[in-house]
Parts: C-alpha cells; structure tokens; sequence
C-alpha cells in the first residue's frame, strides 16, 4: 500500500485522495455537516456558486476570498459561524479560495475524494483504510499557490494514523510531513503560528484557528458523491 503526501495540489491519484484545508474550508466542511446539512456542493468558482442561488430550496451559500465572507454570501467560511447554526435540511453550497478548488483537482482522477482536516483526522484516515485498494493520496490546499504549515502538518498527523493502521510505502511528501508533525509542537502551536493563522488571528478570525486545531473531535467524513443530478460545475459531499 502506497502513501502519498501532495504539499500542493498535483493531480493524478488513482485511488483514495484526502483533501486538507485546515485553515479553514474542510473544517468548515465537517461542521456544516455535523450541524445538520444534508451536502454540500463545492463550486469551482463563486460564479456558479451565485447562479445556484434560487434554484432549489434549502440552498445556504458559504464561502470567502482573503479569510473574508464573499459578497452576496449567506455565510462566510468560519467553522465557529457554521458551529453556531442549525443545517438541518439545508444543502450549503460552498466556495473558498484554495479548499475547494483542491477538491475538484483531487476529484478528477481519484476514487474516492475525503475531505479532511484535524477535527476529524482519525476518522477520516480509519474511512481511507477502509477504502483504499492501492494506496492513499493525503492533498494539501496550501495558501494561494504557497504550501502552507498548518496542511502539511495536519497531513502528518493523518500519516501518523494511517501508519498506525498498517503497512505503507512512502513518498518524499510523506516523510516530509511526518517530520513537520514530529518536529511542529502542538496542534495549537502549529496552526496558530502558520502564516494563514497568524492572517486569520489578523481579521480578528482567531476563534476558527483554536477550532482548528481540535483533534479528532469529529467522526464527520465529508465524502464525495457522484451522480448525474449534481449541478455541471460542483462536486456534492455528504457525510460518511
């Protein structure tokens, strides 16, 4: 069984694929599905985001550009926000700068797309086990094209679990996460001094940095779902 760790979205993976954007889209993700929503859809750009708007009921749109709510948005892109509402038969239609976009980048060759973040690492990494036939690719986001501490890290602790789990030959971008782990401190430590937590602390957004950073306080698996009833320009998770 092979373990592959992206630092940045590459593309090309042939079977299981864990998609990481701690700070802070698939946090997010986990806590609009732990509150009740049914799916969500994530967008490839807020454009189709917005045209999705009035087309069905219970549609909810959440999203950001720079860490800040995108204009015209019910909701930005804040697990605290998400944590503080009832879901409950609503589809959130979602959009962020890196997660998303890593997602539909991940979704395009692999099996079975996981979204995952520190909040649900074990659970996320048990359910990629489970699936995995020949091996798991762990993809970080990263921060505008920039690898990011807080997605390598959290890729660490996801290796850390899934080597648990059993035997895996590793890539360069699996060591490397396992040493930033080893050698990164805490949880808390890491995301709040990455550069994208210390930006989000900036925007007075230092509450979703600490929520972040709870690990394995979920056993939400945003999983993908694919069919023919999902809007062209979309990819739709439910939980798993």
């Amino acid at each position: 069984m092979k373990l592959r760790v992206d630092l940045l979205p590459y593309g090309n993976y042939p079977d299981v694929v864990l998609v990481i954007d701690a700070l802070r889209a698939t946090t997010t993700a986990v806590a609009y599905l732990e509150r009740g929503a049914q799916a969500l859809l994530l967008t490839s750009t807020p454009e189709v985001a917005l045209a999705l708007r009035g087309t069905r009921e219970n549609l909810l749109l959440a999203g950001e550009r720079g860490g800040l709510p995108i204009p015209g948005f019910d909701f930005g892109n804040s697990p605290a926000e998400a944590g503080a509402q009832n879901f409950a038969g609503k589809t959130v239609v979602m959009n962020t700068t890196n997660g998303t976009g890593a997602a539909h980048i991940a979704a395009r060759s692999g099996k079975h797309v996981l979204l995952a973040a520190l909040t649900n690492a074990h659970a996320a990494a048990r359910r990629a086990r489970a699936l995995a036939s020949e091996g798991v690719s762990i993809v970080c986001a990263g921060t505008d094209g920039r690898v990011g501490l807080e997605d390598v890290y959290t890729a660490g602790v996801l290796a850390e679990y899934l080597l648990a789990m059993g035997e895996f030959t590793l890539d360069d971008g699996a060591r490397i996460a396992l040493t930033v782990r080893r050698g990164g401190g805490d949880p808390a430590e890491a995301l709040s001094g990455s550069d994208h937590g210390l930006h989000l602390a900036a925007l007075g957004l230092g509450e979703d940095v600490r929520l972040a950073a709870g690990l394995s306080t979920s056993t939400v698996v945003p999983t993908l779902e694919r069919g023919e009833n999902v809007p062209q320009g979309t990819l739709r998770f439910v939980a798993g």
